[in-house]
């Protein structure tokens, strides 16, 4: 498959990473094992990278426990580390039209995207915690005259960061950066099928000055350099944004090893719910269908179940179906295109499947359906809405992460908050709705960690992100985040 013309010349001075980054080096695979990494554009192979087993991990963990007890990050002045962490944050943006071609390449995402939100939250990400952490205070005790007490937050020590594919560089450095803020030494583990962005992130720490063995990067299979992590006895926390069985699997290893603490930001099946009274149905329309189509329906949070009060719904839905018929799938690598590939021939296979289970189940086919772009060699999956979903539907229940919509109709607010809540998941959902009282008392009663009133995603770092019930524990962005990679130590001094 042809490259764009505006993408071939940075593509043939592109450098596309293999090397794990242990202890201040890159480095391949003590056995020499190598993957090959496929890209979903054409199903070509990119490049080959480093496979790194238990060997590496235990090398790496080692090299991240000798950084941490020796104080070379974690004792420097917060005016230093802010330094290196600023400057790492300039160097990505440095290097942001290499970093989204890789992620592009990597995971079939749209360049457009990747340039424009990608690369620039994470790069944002990165400043934010670097001015956030000389803000993290501790707090006196009410003590007698003869006593001070008071509270610090005090580093765990190593991390493990586990993270996904869907956007690799944005989750990693939602671990990374406050994890490295607090004065931990971190592991990085990225995803088998998204290694490129990571191993780039950790050559531009070294570049930025942060010390040998303060980040190093993985790359290798989960059930064996994410095991040999989770399992290890020296690693003080697991920090993982993943599927719920991967999740379950790592508080097993936890538990089996040293009782490490673990985070774990899960899947979802996030309702948004469309009254009556909706105060703006464009924009509405619009949410529903970017809020399930947007990366190829391959994120946590994506609005898979549409819930829309019946005297509106046929309206309704005939402004989603035209939304989503604007959203042409792509070429990742074309600057035009806002619908890519999705990562892995897997994956697509999974999302292919869901759509035939709808259709048995009785789920009413109103648009897509089926894998397109068949000629390239690449993994694409049209945008896929099913009317007449019924709770008991697959489509309802489990998480497709695709680009698959399932439309459900309620008759009453009672119907639909039980509706939204019908579900094991718990990340976030969203309701549209004129009447304030309505909005306010759905916040209360979603159980969801984010809940979003007359939009979807309208939230930043700022806010705390993390799920409740199967979509797990411990939350990302925010200072929150900050004192999920501390301990809190209580210090009493008797005055003598």
């Amino acid at each position: 498959m042809s490259v764009p013309a505006s993408i071939s010349e940075q593509l043939s001075r592109l450098v596309l990473p293999g090397r794990a980054v242990i202890d201040g080096a890159l480095v391949g695979a003590a056995s020499g094992g190598t993957f090959d990494n496929v890209g979903p554009r054409d199903g070509a192979v990119l490049n080959a990278v480093a496979a790194c087993d238990v060997a590496d991990v235990e090398r790496a963990v080692a090299a991240a426990r000798a950084a941490f007890e020796d104080g070379r990050w974690r004792d420097l002045h917060p005016r230093q580390k802010k330094k290196v962490l600023f400057r790492l944050a300039e160097l990505m943006e440095r290097d942001a039209e290499d970093l989204a071609l890789l992620e592009s390449l990597d995971v079939g995402k749209p360049i457009r995207d990747a340039r424009a939100v990608d690369v620039p939250l994470a790069i944002n990400t990165t400043r934010w915690y670097a001015e956030a952490l000389d803000k993290v205070y501790g707090e006196v005790g009410a003590s007698p005259a003869d006593r001070l007490s008071f509270a610090t937050h005090e580093p765990l020590g190593v991390i493990g960061a586990i993270v996904p594919w869907n956007f690799p560089l944005h989750m990693a450095m939602w671990k990374v950066a406050p994890a490295l803020a607090m004065g931990n030494s971190v592991v990085l583990k990225p995803a088998e099928q998204s290694p490129l962005t990571a191993l780039k992130l950790g050559e531009l720490a070294l570049e930025a000055g942060l010390p040998a063995g303060v980040l190093n990067v993985v790359p290798g299979f989960g059930a064996i350099a994410g095991q040999a992590l989770a399992r290890s006895m020296d690693v003080d926390m697991i920090a993982f944004t993943g599927s719920g069985p991967t999740g379950r699997r790592l508080m097993e290893y936890a538990a089996q090893s040293n009782l490490k603490r673990v985070s774990l930001e899960l899947g979802g099946k996030s309702p948004q719910i469309v009254f009556a009274d909706c105060p703006d149905l464009d924009a509405a329309a619009q949410a529903a269908a970017w809020g399930v189509f947007y990366n190829q329906g391959e994120v946590c949070t994506a609005a898979s179940r549409l819930l829309v009060e019946a005297s509106i719904k046929d309206a309704f839905l005939e402004k989603v179906v035209a939304v989503a018929r604007t959203i042409q799938v792509g070429d990742p690598l074309d600057p035009d295109t806002g619908f890519g590939a999705m990562v892995s021939e897997r994956q697509m296979q999974t999302a292919l499947s869901y759509i035939d289970k709808a259709r048995e189940e009785g789920g009413a086919p109103v648009l897509g359906g089926a894998q397109v772009r068949i000629e390239t060699g690449g993994f694409y999956v049209e945008p896929t809405i099913f009317d007449g979903v019924k709770p008991s539907h697959k489509l309802a229940r489990e998480e497709v992460f695709g680009p698959v919509l399932g439309v459900m109709t309620f008759t009453g607010e009672d119907e639909a908050f039980a509706l939204a809540n019908d579900t094991v998941y718990g990340l976030a959902a969203g309701l549209w709705t004129s009447d304030i009282n309505r909005g306010l008392k759905g916040a209360r009663k979603l159980k969801a960690g984010l809940v979003w009133v007359n939009g979807w995603d309208a939230c930043d770092i700022t806010m705390p992100f993390g799920g409740f019930k199967q979509s797990g524990f411990g939350r990302d962005r925010s200072l929150h985040a900050l004192h999920k990679y501390a301990d809190l130590k209580s210090v009493s001094v008797t005055l003598r």
